[in-house]
């Protein structure tokens, strides 16, 4: 069992950066696979970036290539999600995701615990 929380959400403006983390409890951080998940109101749930066990691999939104990074620390449980050159469009609910399988999917049913979410909005 991972339960995940994330934080670091807010209202800033376009353009600004954000940084959000998602702190993971329960054993064996490394062995799964991380990723963020996004999702707008009255909109579908929409995967924006994932990592790897290591933090070698990375995976991306085509919408957030060059403007978000991925980063974990297995000694201390956490991802991260930096946030560049926000644009309103990117306002949602950001939630984290671990997936055991350690695959960096961009599906929903790929991963196997989720966060509660923390809220991202970008005012114009």
């Amino acid at each position: 069992q991972v339960q995940l929380v994330e934080s670091g959400g807010g209202l800033v403006q376009a353009g600004d950066s954000l940084r959000l983390s998602c702190a993971a409890s329960g054993r064996s951080f490394s062995l799964y696979a991380m990723g963020w998940f996004r999702q707008a109101p009255g909109k579908e749930r929409e995967f924006v970036i994932g990592i790897s066990r290591s933090g070698g691999g990375t995976r991306y939104a085509d919408s957030v290539k060059g403007r978000f990074t991925i980063s974990r620390d297995n000694a201390k449980n956490t991802v991260y999600l930096q946030m560049n050159s926000l644009k309103p469009e990117d306002t949602a609910v950001y939630y984290c995701a671990a997936d055991l399988r350690g695959m960096v999917g961009d599906k929903i049913d790929e991963y196997d615990y989720w966060g509660q979410g923390t809220q991202v909005t970008v005012s114009s």
